[in-house]
C-alpha cells in the first residue's frame, strides 16, 4: 500500500474515533501540511464516506452524524488485547456473564478470527491463572498491558514446556538477558506474570510481562517444578518484595478471617504458636496510613511489632475517632 493511502485510511481512523479533529491536529498527526490533509479529505468524499467541514476559529473536520462504518480490521495484537480484555471484564464481574454486551462481542470476534490466531489465544487461556477479581491491591498501580507477540511466545512456551530467551528490563531500568523455563502465567490486580525457573541460577522467579521487551523459544523441553502453583507463587513474591516499611503485627483472629482484609498477595500469615488463636502477620508496604483502618475493620484485637510509626498512625486515627464521638448534632460554624 502506498503512503498516500496509507495515510488517507489513517485519516479515516482518526476521523472514526469521534468528535471534531482540527486541520492543526490532523496534519499533525499524519505529518502532512494542512494543504494535503484538504486533498485526503476529498478522497474521502469521493468514496462517499461523509466528512463535514466545520468552519470557525475551532473548526475543523468530522464524520457526518449516524454514519456507519464497515466492519474493522485488527491486528493480531489488537484482536489478541480485544478479547483478552473483555475475558478480563467478564472475570471481574462474574454475576453479569452470559448475557452482557461484552460476551456477546467476545464470540462474534471469536468466530472471525483466524484459525492460527485462534489457536494461540486458546493456548494463553489455557496457560492462565487470576489470582481474583481485577483490580489494583490497595497501594498499587496498575501496569501496561504486555506486548502481543511476548504474550503468545510465553504461552506458548508454558503449555509446551520450551525454554525461552527473555530480554528484561528489571525495576531499576536495567536491561538484563536470560534464558527461563517458564511454568505459569498470572493475572493479578491488573498486571501480567509469568513464573518461571532460571537454570543458569537454579532458582524460581516471577517476571512482569510488560518488561519482557523481547521473547523467542529455544530448543529443547524441560519439567515444571513438582507441585507448581504458578498464582501462589506470584502471592508469595509480590507479599515478601521490598519496601519501605516491614510490618510485623500479631492478630487474636484465624487466618480466613485475617484474609477477609488482607489478601495473600499484600500479607504472609504464620501458623499459630505456643499463643493459642495469635497469629504473626507480616507485610511490606509503601505507606502506613491505610493500615489503622483496615486492622481495625478486621474487629479482632491486635498489637503492633513493627514499625514504630505504625503505631502513631493507630494513635492518630483513635484521636479522630474519640472526636468525632464527642461531637452531637450536627457541627456548627
Amino acid at each position: 500500500m502506498s503512503r498516500p493511502a496509507a495515510r488517507v485510511l489513517m485519516l479515516l481512523e482518526l476521523l472514526q474515533s469521534g468528535g471534531l479533529r482540527t486541520l492543526t491536529e490532523l496534519a499533525g498527526r499524519l505529518e502532512v501540511d494542512e494543504r494535503t490533509v484538504r486533498r485526503y479529505v476529498e478522497h474521502l468524499i469521493d468514496l462517499d464516506i461523509p466528512v463535514e467541514s466545520v468552519r470557525g476559529r475551532y473548526g475543523g473536520y468530522r464524520l457526518g452524524a449516524g454514519y456507519r462504518m464497515p466492519p474493522l480490521m485488527l491486528t493480531d495484537d489488537e484482536a489478541l488485547a480485544v478479547v483478552l480484555g473483555l475475558i478480563a471484564a467478564r472475570r471481574a464481574n462474574p454475576l453479569t456473564a452470559g448475557s452482557t454486551p461484552a460476551e456477546t462481542a467476545l464470540a462474534k470476534i471469536r468466530r472471525v478470527l483466524p484459525a492460527h490466531l485462534t489457536s494461540r489465544l486458546d493456548t494463553v487461556l489455557g496457560s492462565l491463572t487470576f489470582t481474583g477479581p481485577a483490580g489494583p491491591a490497595a497501594g498499587t498501580a496498575t501496569g501496561r498491558e504486555p506486548a502481543g507477540a511476548v504474550l503468545l511466545t510465553i504461552a506458548d512456551a508454558v503449555h509446551n514446556h520450551r525454554p525461552v530467551a527473555i530480554r528484561y528490563a528489571g525495576r531499576d531500568g536495567r536491561v538484563s538477558h536470560r534464558t527461563v523455563h517458564p511454568y505459569g502465567l498470572v493475572v493479578h490486580a491488573g498486571r501480567w506474570y509469568v513464573t518461571a525457573v532460571e537454570p543458569a541460577i537454579g532458582e524460581e522467579r516471577t517476571f512482569r510481562l510488560d518488561r519482557i521487551a523481547d521473547a523467542r523459544t529455544r530448543p529443547g523441553t524441560f519439567e515444571p517444578p513438582p507441585g507448581a502453583d504458578p498464582a501462589g507463587k506470584v502471592l508469595r513474591g509480590l507479599a515478601e518484595a521490598p519496601h519501605r516499611y516491614e510490618v510485623t503485627v500479631w492478630i487474636e483472629a484465624t487466618a480466613e478471617h485475617i484474609r477477609t482484609r488482607l489478601p495473600a498477595g499484600l500479607a504472609t500469615i504464620a501458623e499459630p504458636g505456643d499463643d493459642g488463636d495469635w497469629r504473626r502477620v507480616d507485610l511490606r508496604v509503601e505507606r502506613l496510613d491505610w493500615l489503622p483502618g483496615l486492622l481495625a475493620a478486621l474487629d479482632r484485637p491486635f498489637a503492633v511489632e513493627r514499625p514504630d510509626e505504625l503505631r502513631e498512625h493507630i494513635t492518630a486515627l483513635a484521636d479522630r475517632l474519640r472526636a468525632s464521638a464527642a461531637l452531637e448534632g450536627v457541627p456548627r460554624t
